[in-house]
């Protein structure tokens, strides 16, 4: 990844293979009720190379002891369906930054290194930086796995690092007895390194069992990634997690100040108020290259914008026969996305209301186009607030004064792009479209909430 932007731009990112496989995994306020009881883990954050060789002979150990030898296989070579969790209520909550990503810090490793990650619900294998801490360099955020007692690499011999494993949605190869991953994203860019198992260190009395992560010696991101999808590798699979929320601040005019949001994995004291739409699943689909089974499928219907509905049906955003048109929300993507047939209504009627002040030829990031020169607030108000539109009557509120996000230069687009342009074919909901908002992951209840929140406040 090229860098913070590029990963929140670009929302699908290729699994390459040397062998020359390849596939495609997308990268992400209410008038809202309903609450249910699970028992899970719950945990809440704050949002604000050298050779891997450490106990390799006893990965295989510690992977046999973790909670992946429980998760059910999926369905063909790369779709694969997480368990629903079953563990005993462990209560965390913390904190992150909000900068275009979701920013989370964890702490990895015995004895723990704190790492920062960007909480990705588009991705499965979350991966950390790893490097060397030399003495005479400054300091690193990167994690240095010769200090961990905990670390261990993957061999080859794993069943996760065999290539005919049907339902492992990262190919893989085996380099130096180790298992070893390549990431490539849309932009051209590449994470690689090793498959490695090492502990979350979530409190002193709170330690996970060990971990399936990349750990990663070639990557120009700072952060690594948190991946949170339904895959059995994802974060809340392997922590046999049954809930995860979040709730997005919003992001201040000045670059210098970075918000502060809030993260639980489990329990939400807020989710009275919060209203759930079911989670879609299209077992059909699951070979399909247009579709991620373990994507968060949301049930949308329709958008309204200044208290108009447009004329967008139903079906357009839900996967016809090849996968193309599926609907999904992705903390991992900076922007929401829509394919051609609903992109270009959204464009026709944000053109007619406010089209003298459009900004002709300019494309902000590859892909948005309804973007202007001129005072936002007046742009702002011709064109009114959105609301994105669900089953069961749930509405997410656009509030006008958030249609529009200032790209620089003077230039406000809004923040919708076109899908094609990016070179995916699903809708995605990002998390521009996210600020002041509870999103609440029911996995146990296939689930989504959304709750209106002042998300800058401690909640």
């Amino acid at each position: 990844m090229a860098s913070c932007s590029s990963l929140l731009f670009y929302l699908v990112f290729l699994n390459f293979l040397y062998l020359g496989c390849t596939e495609t995994e997308t990268r992400n306020e209410t008038h809202y009720d309903t609450t249910g009881e699970n028992h899970s883990v719950s945990l809440s954050f704050s949002l604000s190379s050298v050779p891997l060789s450490h106990n390799a002979s006893s990965s295989q150990e510690a992977l046999q002891s973790s909670s992946l030898v429980s998760l059910p296989k999926g369905h063909g070579h790369h779709r694969s369906r997480g368990a629903v969790p079953s563990s005993p209520s462990i209560d965390y909550k913390s904190s992150f930054k909000y900068s275009m990503a979701l920013i989370v810090s964890l702490p990895i490793g015995t004895p723990p290194q704190p790492l920062s990650m960007v909480l990705d619900t588009g991705s499965q294998l979350s991966w950390i930086q790893c490097q060397r801490k030399l003495p005479r360099n400054p300091p690193t955020t990167s994690f240095d796995p010769s200090l961990s007692s905990s670390f261990s690499n993957l061999s080859c011999n794993s069943p996760l690092c065999m290539l005919q494993n049907p339902d492992f949605t990262l190919p893989t190869s085996c380099e130096n007895k180790v298992c070893h991953y390549s990431y490539f994203y849309a932009d051209g860019t590449l994470a690689e390194g090793n498959l490695v198992t090492d502990k979350f260190t979530l409190s002193p009395s709170k330690t996970t069992t060990p971990f399936v992560l990349g750990c990663t010696t070639s990557s120009s991101e700072a952060q690594g990634i948190l991946g949170m999808n339904l895959g059995r590798l994802s974060f809340p699979s392997q922590a046999k997690i049954s809930k995860f929320s979040y709730c997005v601040p919003l992001r201040q005019g000045t670059p210098r100040i970075t918000p502060m949001g809030t993260f639980y994995l489990g329990q939400n004291p807020n989710s009275r108020t919060f209203q759930y739409v079911n989670l879609l699943s299209f077992p059909q689909l699951q070979s399909k290259p247009n579709f991620d089974p373990l994507a968060y499928t949301l049930p949308m219907t329709g958008i309204m914008i200044g208290g108009k509905k447009l004329n967008i049906p139903v079906s357009v955003f839900r996967p016809d026969a090849g996968g193309s048109g599926q609907t999904m929300i992705d903390s991992g993507s900076q922007y929401t996305f829509l394919v051609d047939e609903a992109y270009s209504k959204v464009r026709e009627e944000v053109v007619r209301v406010a089209g003298r002040r459009l900004k002709q030829g300019y494309v902000h990031g590859g892909s948005m186009d309804m973007c202007f020169d001129g005072n936002p607030i007046e742009i702002e108000r011709l064109i009114g607030d959105m609301v994105f539109q669900f089953e069961n009557g749930v509405e997410v509120l656009i509030n006008k004064e958030r249609v529009l996000d200032d790209v620089g230069g003077g230039v406000h687009c809004v923040g919708i792009g076109q899908s094609s342009m990016l070179g995916t074919s699903s809708n995605i909901f990002g998390n521009f479209h996210q600020q002041n908002l509870w999103v609440e992951f029911d996995l146990a209840r296939r689930k989504v909430g959304f709750g209106a929140a002042d998300c800058t406040r401690s909640v």
